[in-house]
């Protein structure tokens, strides 16, 4: 086995559980609860969605540590771009309400709006930083869909006579529940696809770190032969 297959595989395990399972684990499974609250009174669940905007970007900070690991990023630049992105965020929340446009709204759409936001910071956050999370965005986008449209949803639809539910626009908690199952273990299907793109990208890179380390310890370097066209002419006459 290759240093760099033994490097990867040993950064894999050493990585802490937490860096790569939990944050996706504790995403997908609290959204699945704040979505059953809502399905049962929207009204006394808005705040809830509120507090989970930070939660998704303090556990987006763990769960993309592990690729910042293996892609050989920054780290101070890793989290200092996502106190940027998710402080953004934040505070167009904040101006969202001391602009008066949450008075605007009923709890239902503004829950929806809501919703709308999260899913498309989490899919840049997952563009810039952390694969993983873009399911758990698409996640997110289809819990608003089914709140915004809660009666006869041709999307709830469909993926309920998909899993082989009787009457899905009944059991929306069901679908949902259903779909976090499997965002979760294709997260974990990216995660560990990560390091075989660590891999090859050190490996492209070896031959060159290979030869300037040599170099740098003094090795012997065989000239390059020079070609015919580089070769001074003979002189005339002779042989």
């Amino acid at each position: 086995m290759s240093e760099v297959t033994v490097s990867a595989t040993q950064a894999r395990m050493q990585n802490p559980l937490i860096l790569s399972v939990i944050p996706p684990l504790i995403l997908f499974g609290a959204a699945v609860v704040l979505f059953r609250m809502s399905v049962d009174d929207v009204t006394a669940t808005y705040k809830y969605w509120e507090i989970f905007v930070p939660t998704v970007a303090v556990l987006s900070l763990f769960s993309g540590w592990h690729q910042c690991q293996m892609m050989g990023n920054d780290r101070v630049w890793y989290v200092l771009r996502q106190f940027i992105h998710w402080g953004a965020i934040i505070a167009v929340l904040y101006l969202f309400h001391i602009a008066g446009f949450r008075e605007l709204l009923d709890d239902r759409q503004y829950t929806v709006i809501l919703l709308g936001i999260l899913a498309v910071a989490t899919l840049l956050e997952a563009i810039q930083m952390d694969y993983k999370l873009i399911l758990f965005s698409l996640f997110l986008a289809f819990c608003a869909y089914v709140l915004y449209l809660p009666e006869g949803n041709a999307g709830l639809m469909m993926l309920g006579n998909l899993f082989g539910i009787e009457d899905p626009g009944s059991h929306p908690v069901t679908v949902v529940g259903i779909l976090a199952v499997i965002g979760f273990v294709l997260s974990l299907g990216v995660h560990w696809l990560i390091p075989s793109r660590g891999r090859s990208t050190r490996k492209a890179a070896a031959p060159e770190s290979s030869a300037a380390t040599a170099q740098s310890r003094g090795a012997p370097v065989s000239p390059a032969q020079p070609s015919s066209a580089s070769r001074p002419a003979a002189p005339a006459g002779t042989a």
